[in-house]
């Protein structure tokens, strides 16, 4: 189902294009402010225009797209590749991610000295 007109929920479009597994977990994502459109935090029935700026952020990683077209139920990957137009930065390498949080095994539990080094290299 492929609309032109009119407005869909947020959180809605963003499940329907797969940008999140279930409308629950898109839902949450608005509510903990982890989704802006247009540069703004939105409610998860905010509603949504053709044009749009969605910024999801999941991960540590933010997905930039902008609304082409909207759709109220979910589509297969094909027809949601067209709804939408990644803007999104690469995604870092997995190495680099995981090697921030790592600690040797027996090493104990981190310290509070520990947790700041790790909280530094974390979020900079």
């Amino acid at each position: 189902m492929v609309e032109d007109e009119g407005s869909v929920r947020v959180d809605s479009w963003i499940w329907s294009v797969r940008l999140t597994k279930t409308r629950a977990l898109a839902a949450a994502a608005c509510r903990a402010g982890h989704v802006r459109v247009n540069g703004e935090r939105v409610k998860p029935a905010q509603a949504l225009k053709s044009g749009d700026e969605v910024r999801v952020r999941q991960d540590g990683y933010e997905r930039v797209v902008t609304v082409k077209r909207l759709v109220r139920k979910r589509v297969g990957a094909g027809v949601a590749a067209e709804c939408l137009v990644d803007s999104s930065p690469p995604r870092p390498p997995r190495e680099l991610l995981a090697a921030a949080g790592e600690r040797d095994r027996g090493a104990g539990r981190p310290t509070k000295r520990d947790r700041r080094e790790l909280d530094q290299l974390r979020h900079g």
